[in-house]
């Protein structure tokens, strides 16, 4: 069964939005990001990853949304098995998200920079995006790649 490990925020300010999560509900920063792509930072409850996310450019965002938009981005879920959850959602008429993934730098079964976290983002019904991950999210409990 799927679990939901990973819920993304997109912010234009993730000091302040990451700063308002640890001190309002106490969850634990266990990873600043900052690459050439996205800067912000993992937060977690030691349930379920929170990204606090600011895309540096309108690809890796989604271009439907730019890097200028805020808001709850995606969400992710666990999978017990990678290749039959794409076998299932193709049938289901899901698509990857092939800009995004070539944009993060992802490949179906591989995840990003061997830390775990996303293996390949997708797009849902309503235009909701999700990413799906076998290793799961750091933060996170069932986290398989520990880094």
């Amino acid at each position: 069964m799927a679990q939901i490990r990973h819920i993304a925020i997109q912010t234009q300010d993730e000091e302040a939005t990451a700063n308002f999560y640890v001190e309002n509900f106490g969850l634990s920063k266990v990873r600043k990001l900052d690459s050439e792509r996205t800067s912000g930072y993992y937060l977690t409850d030691g349930h379920i990853n929170l990204a606090i996310l600011r895309f540096k450019n309108d690809v890796v965002a989604g271009a439907e949304r730019g890097k200028g938009w805020s808001g709850i981005h995606h969400i992710g879920f666990q999978v017990d098995n990678l290749e039959d959850t794409e076998r299932k959602l193709e049938a289901a008429g899901a698509r990857p998200r092939e800009d995004i993934n070539a944009a993060l730098g992802i490949a179906h079964g591989r995840p990003r920079d061997g830390g775990g976290n996303v293996e390949v983002r997708y797009g849902g019904p309503d235009n909701v995006t999700f990413d799906i991950s076998q290793t799961g999210w750091v933060g996170t409990p069932t986290n398989k790649v520990r880094t």
